[in-house]
């Protein structure tokens, strides 16, 4: 995922900051607890496509 176009995506439940998880192949926003998919480079921002996120995944 391009940094720059990173810095510019927010989430569009929260519009806090998404995390870009390279090994997932997705956009996490922590603050609204979803993972946002990313096909062939083009991040998904819909509520109802993203995943709800574990709290094993959003670690500790």
């Amino acid at each position: 995922m391009d940094t720059k176009l990173l810095s510019l995506l927010v989430c569009p439940v929260t519009k806090g900051p998404l995390e870009w998880s390279a090994d997932k192949l997705e956009l996490w926003s922590r603050s609204a607890r979803l993972a946002y998919p990313v096909h062939d480079g083009i991040p998904i921002l819909l509520e109802n496509e993203a995943r709800p996120l574990s709290d094993a995944e959003l670690g500790p």
